[in-house]
């Protein structure tokens, strides 16, 4: 939709942050296939304690990914990332050299606190213009999924060959190559600000959470991850009892991701061309319940837990690809990037939730725990979803129409929303930025860049 292309400096910062947070994120989840079976024969673990060290990362990572966001505005986007991926690499090499649980709960902890996610979409902010930035976060967006997906397949392949010990190295070494990507690859941006649209600003954090809107999407991202990492404090286990070998389990996982992102694709149309948002992201939760229901059903072959994997990888690919893009839709467009902090941080205490929940089940109530209190979780996010608003079918676009006097802020409002398919605007004059909420299959772009001092 865009009529300027990006330039080589936003090409390169794209692919190279995009990267960074891949090689981050891949590190994270490697262990997440393959974590139960190991914790079984660790000393001093129990079921709570495993399913503490596989989610421990998020509890940290949503306690300091806003301060180091506020600090990189202070101290610079770099040195904050680069300290951030060295306390990375610190807690992946406790965790790697840990003789008991409890080390691994440490290192675990420790690579959550190299919180670098808030203060990488700043610095993707000062990389790019005001009107390419949605296509920036869409593609870092899009690395954050492949890397999952890649995660999912690999961790059982390296811990058969290295031991999880391995991985944990292994880990350290990607952060190692991310850190040299940063200042090798990732351009020096001319000037760092403050983004509304990219940062989360402390001033409207109450306006935020006060959204009944915005909180419904915040619980479902954190059911969301509080489900996944439940659900695979026991998966593991239930496909060795099936007969699969813990080094095989990527020959499931494999063809059960690429099916479930080809499923996923049909609905993802349907509910941003057809406008039906609101009934694929309802329709998904729901599938999402049912592959819970299928996993508790406990079938005793590869192919029944294989069968309710899909299903649920296909309603967790969608609802992850859906619930940023209502947060978007929904979120003022100045606020946008409080609405995302608070998103993100739900995100990352769900997934601690779901792994002390899930160990908590597990211990006292075996897999049929872990599964039901899933099912209860997701519907109560049904219920919650049901009675959304359905969204409007807009997206956020930044202009930056350059040096402006306040007493000429409503007349360049006025000028903005007479553009065709523009929904709304707010100028920042202080900051030379209009905040705009536009329907972009009806946008008049070529009419709205004429207020941009970029064109």
């Amino acid at each position: 939709m865009q009529q300027a292309s990006w330039n080589p400096d936003e090409k390169r910062a794209g692919v190279a942050l995009s990267m960074i947070y891949g090689v981050r994120m891949l590190g994270l989840f490697m262990i997440l296939p393959v974590f139960a079976i190991y914790a079984e024969n660790l000393p001093d673990a129990t079921p709570l304690l495993a399913g503490l060290a596989l989610g421990i990362y998020g509890l940290t990572q949503a306690v300091l990914q806003i301060p180091f966001g506020l600090l990189s505005d202070k101290l610079g986007r770099k040195p904050v990332i680069a300290a951030g991926l060295i306390i990375f690499a610190i807690g992946s090499l406790v965790a790697a050299y840990a003789d008991s649980i409890y080390g691994i709960i440490l290192g675990r902890a420790l690579q959550g606190s190299g919180a670098i996610a808030a203060a990488l979409m700043a610095l993707a902010a000062d990389l790019s213009r005001e009107e390419h930035r949605l296509k920036m976060m869409s593609f870092i967006g899009v690395s954050i999924g492949f890397s999952f997906a890649i995660a999912m397949v690999l961790g059982p392949v390296l811990f058969h060959h290295i031991g999880m010990s391995g991985l944990f190295v292994f880990t350290a070494v990607l952060a190692l190559l991310a850190l040299l990507i940063l200042f090798v690859q990732v351009p020096n941006p001319q000037k760092s600000i403050f983004h509304r649209d990219a940062e989360t600003e402390p001033t409207q954090i109450r306006h935020v959470l006060t959204d009944t809107q915005l909180l419904r999407l915040d619980f479902g991202i954190f059911t969301l991850h509080a489900v996944l990492m439940a659900s695979f404090m026991t998966v593991p286990l239930m496909l060795q009892q099936a007969g699969l070998l813990k080094e095989d389990h990527w020959e499931l996982y494999l063809p059960v991701f690429i099916l479930s992102v080809v499923l996923m694709v049909p609905f993802i149309i349907r509910a941003e061309k057809k406008r039906r948002m609101k009934q694929v992201f309802v329709g998904a939760i729901f599938a999402l319940m049912l592959s819970e229901l299928g996993l508790l059903a406990r079938g005793d072959s590869v192919w029944h837990i294989g069968f309710a994997l899909t299903v649920f990888f296909t309603a967790f690919n969608l609802l992850e690809a859906s619930l940023p893009s209502l947060v978007a839709k929904i979120s003022p467009a100045d606020r946008k990037g409080t609405a995302m902090g608070m998103y993100s941080s739900s995100q990352f205490l769900g997934a601690f939730a779901g792994g002390a929940m899930g160990g908590y089940m597990y211990q006292h109530w075996g897999s049929a725990g872990v599964f039901i209190s899933c099912v209860g979780l997701i519907l109560l996010w049904l219920v919650l979803a049901i009675s959304m608003k359905n969204p409007r079918y807009v997206s956020t676009y930044i202009l930056n129409v350059g040096t402006i006097a306040d007493s000429d802020v409503n007349q360049l409002v006025a000028k903005l929303v007479a553009v065709k398919g523009v929904a709304e605007a707010t100028v920042k004059a202080d900051e030379g930025i209009a905040y705009l909420k536009v329907e972009m299959q009806a946008l008049d772009e070529p009419a709205l860049l004429k207020y941009s001092v970029n064109h």
